[in-house]
């Protein structure tokens, strides 16, 4: 039976350190402040807003939601993100995805600058800890850490290879030694791939799209799935009930990689804030 990788309890005490950092940080002057730009009515994304919103207060983060209409012009977005970029008083910028189908999301993320990317998804990845990570990728990588799961000369497998989290998940593998195979909708017999996996990473928007049968006796299993069902209830892309009993460590959904992925920005924010000072 595999160990539950709790997110909860991990990002609680990331939390707890980064209150004292930002206590640091105010003493010095220098208030950390987070904007998420909201576009549409998307009901999902306007529930990790508020979450977002409410643990920037959790830790004294200074947030702010800016809400936009659905019929909002791209134009009319990148003006708003460009007043943000301009703004000193702001350390971090998030534009909430998904966008109205009437915005190139590349587009608009590419206009944030770099140093207040605080979603990370214009970074490079890179050994420096300065730099601003992939919120889940990185999550991801605490949460290895926190578990004591040596990731150096495993074989790992994401299966995704979205730009978001797929990609990105597996050049932080990559740089932490490990021996990364990237699965998609090509791959072919996905099971006898996943089957070779010491540490599988499941992102791929499918419930219980990873079956017990795809996994290897005693891997490491790390779910990034949400999936919203018609009864309001969240199902991650492993099925967590079988695959728990072969695994050696897996991660819950809810209560797993979504916690940390809040973590992991709330960090990235303060992060940006002090080197913004320098």
């Amino acid at each position: 039976m595999a160990t539950i990788m709790d997110g909860k309890a991990l990002s609680l005490k990331l939390k707890e350190q980064m209150k004292q950092r930002i206590a640091q940080l105010k003493q010095q002057g220098i208030n950390p402040k987070l904007v998420v730009v909201l576009v549409g009515d998307n009901s999902a994304s306007q529930v990790y807003v508020r979450n977002k919103h409410k643990s920037c207060g959790e830790v004294g983060i200074e947030s702010e939601v800016i809400t936009m209409p659905e019929q909002t012009t791209q134009q009319e977005l990148l003006e708003v993100v460009e007043r943000l970029n301009q703004d000193e008083t702001v350390d971090g910028i998030l534009v909430q995805l998904p966008l109205p189908k009437q915005i190139d999301e590349k587009t608009v993320l590419r206009s944030i600058l770099p140093e207040k990317d605080v979603d990370g998804f214009t970074c490079r990845i890179s050994a420096d800890e300065r730099d601003l990570m992939p919120c889940t990728p990185a999550g991801v990588m605490e949460m290895l850490r926190y578990a004591g799961v040596a990731v150096a000369g495993k074989r790992c497998v994401v299966v995704g290879r979205s730009n978001i989290v797929g990609k990105p998940m597996a050049a932080l593998l990559l740089q932490a030694d490990g021996t990364v195979t990237v699965c998609h909708s090509k791959t072919r017999d996905l099971a006898a791939v996943t089957r070779e996996a010491d540490i599988l990473v499941a992102a791929v928007g499918k419930p219980h799209f990873i079956t017990a049968d795809m996994v290897k006796e005693g891997a490491v299993v790390i779910d990034v799935g949400v999936n919203r069902m018609a009864e309001k209830k969240l199902l991650g892309d492993v099925d967590f009930e079988a695959v728990e009993k072969k695994a050696s460590f897996i991660t819950p959904v809810p209560g797993g990689v979504g916690l940390m992925t809040i973590a992991m920005l709330m960090k990235n924010t303060v992060r940006a804030a002090a080197q913004q000072t320098i």
